[in-house]
């Protein structure tokens, strides 16, 4: 995709609390939310990484499922050819908020960090298990690989995965935990996943605590 065409991403951030950005920590909201939905996990992750800027784009379209909110690509067909042209249209405008971001910060990709969250966590894993260098980890909350059948072709890169699901979920199902872990393993990549009895599709502060154990190890 021509760089010319792609929707510059923006969105809130909040500066490291050491006053010097040594990692980025960025946060993919899930449908119909904007950046504003995940920032506000920024204040309760400082202290574990007080060297971090944090970053939540807003995503790059208007959600066509409601009249409010943005969206990485559209539910409106959720079939899985609908659903991987979708992300996969969606990676090169959010590779270009990385790429600038880096560049601002003037950080390598391995001191960079995901969080997503639903359509967040989708588009988290298609996108930077496509870019040609690792980053230093990806967390997904309540999500899924859009058409894991098709991963091993495509697979570039293998940075270290934390899978954090509800299984109570009644938006993207919990099964989906189960068939991203097993696509991910079969790809040679590190990832644990962890169950949250009785939650719903959100982030729990066990959750929270659990993603930021696991950044904690990877991000230096």
């Amino acid at each position: 995709m021509d760089t010319a065409t792609l929707n510059i991403l923006s969105g809130p951030e909040q500066a490291p609390a050491s006053g010097k950005v040594k990692q980025l920590i960025l946060f993919l909201h899930g449908l119909g939310a904007d950046g504003n939905d995940l920032i506000s996990l920024a204040p309760m992750m400082e202290k574990a990484f007080p060297d971090a800027q944090f970053c939540s784009p807003d995503a790059p379209f208007e959600c066509d499922l409601a009249p409010f909110g943005r969206q990485w690509f559209s539910f409106r067909e959720p079939n899985t050819d609908m659903l991987y042209n979708g992300v996969d249209a969606a990676a090169p405008h959010l590779n270009n908020y990385i790429d600038a971001k880096l560049k601002q910060y003037n950080l390598p990709m391995e001191k960079l960090a995901v969080i997503g969250f639903s359509q967040g966590t989708m588009t988290a894993l298609h996108t930077f298990l496509r870019r040609p260098a690792p980053c230093a980890a990806i967390v997904g909350f309540s999500g899924a690989i859009v058409a894991s059948g098709k991963l091993p072709a495509e697979i570039r890169c293998k940075p270290p995965v934390c899978l954090i699901h509800g299984d109570a979920d009644n938006v993207v199902p919990f099964a989906q935990m189960a068939d991203a872990e097993a696509a991910l393993s079969k790809c040679g990549v590190e990832v644990e996943a962890h169950t949250e009895a009785g939650l719903a599709h959100g982030i729990s502060p066990q959750g929270l605590e659990i993603a930021t154990n696991f950044l904690k190890r990877f991000l230096g």
